[in-house]
């Protein structure tokens, strides 16, 4: 295993064309690709330690390097899922933000549509604080994705797990509270 700088620079230029291939044939972009290489490469480095010779360097390396890219694979999947998940749930609120199911027609919409929001605002209870405020932020309030992090202090990533674990938690209750009416 490498310790001296020399030796790394080594096993740098030894594997990341191999690395690098191994990324592609997982399906990855060139520049996911070489991102994976890095990250394969700083996550050696960290974990270099822990090698006891029972698989080649090469392997090790490999191993990390699928890993990485099962790591990003997931990432992403998550990150489409949430996209899909905000789409299908803006499909139900209007600009206003108000609940488009929640507007039936005819002389009982008004009282309807009170009931809903009474029922909305008991379910927002039960979302962690940081939850109530990104949804009410992004539907309620019309904020952009990039306002309400400035707000709530967190990346876009965390205000899509916050949004959509306020939605799933929100939907959830929605249909148990309105099946009970």
């Amino acid at each position: 295993m490498p310790e001296s700088s020399e030796a790394l620079r080594g096993l740098i230029e030894a594997y990341t064309q191999p690395l690098f291939a191994g990324a592609l044939a997982q399906g990855f972009s060139p520049a996911d690709a070489e991102e994976l290489v890095q990250d394969t490469f700083a996550a050696y480095l960290k974990a270099k330690e822990r090698f006891e010779g029972r698989s080649t360097l090469k392997t090790f390396l490999f191993g990390i390097l699928y890993n990485k890219g099962a790591e990003l694979s997931r990432k992403r999947t998550r990150e489409t899922a949430t996209e899909d998940l905000e789409a299908a749930f803006d499909a139900r609120f209007d600009g206003a933000g108000h609940w488009l199911a929640s507007q039936p027609k005819g002389p009982d919409a008004e009282a309807q549509a009170d009931e809903v929001r009474s029922i909305l605002a008991k379910c927002a209870e039960g979302l962690s604080h940081a939850q109530r405020t990104a949804f009410f932020l992004k539907e309620a309030e019309g904020a952009t994705s990039e306002e309400a992090c400035n707000v709530l202090g967190v990346s876009d990533t965390n205000l899509r797990v916050l949004l959509h674990r306020a939605r799933l938690r929100l939907r959830e209750c929605l249909e148990r509270s309105w099946g009970q009416r």
